[in-house]
């Protein structure tokens, strides 16, 4: 059985995919695991492919979702994303994306709040 914080993880993961659908995204991968890291997300619209890291919060009263991308979180997407484009040929730019989300009553939440920061990084 998944922990509760594997079921939120998704249940953001699912929402931002929602919301990414809804504006135009095509959803290429999601959760690609790597030597180097995890990718939440990677998606494909207009001339860019998106890699995007999701951060699921209940508020913001700890700071916003995005600052929990640190440095060193960036570096491994980063590393990350290079890999992938080395086995995945395509004539899109990279592009490196947060997708805030906030669910203030948890999985229970019906209608969370999402904070697209698109190039964030």
């Amino acid at each position: 059985m998944p922990s509760d914080k594997k079921l939120l993880g998704a249940y953001g993961e699912d929402a931002a995919c929602a919301y990414l659908r809804r504006h135009g995204y095509k959803i290429v991968g999601r959760n690609y695991v790597c030597r180097h890291g995890e990718i939440d997300i990677i998606a494909q619209k207009g001339r860019y492919v998106v890699f995007a890291e999701v951060k699921l919060r209940r508020d913001a009263s700890h700071g916003q979702a995005m600052e929990f991308v640190t440095a060193p979180k960036q570096r491994r997407v980063t590393m990350a994303a290079e890999l992938w484009l080395q086995q995945n040929q395509t004539k899109y730019q990279p592009r490196f994306d947060v997708i805030e989300v906030y669910a203030p009553q948890g999985l229970a939440t019906a209608e969370p709040e999402i904070n697209h920061i698109e190039d964030a990084f």
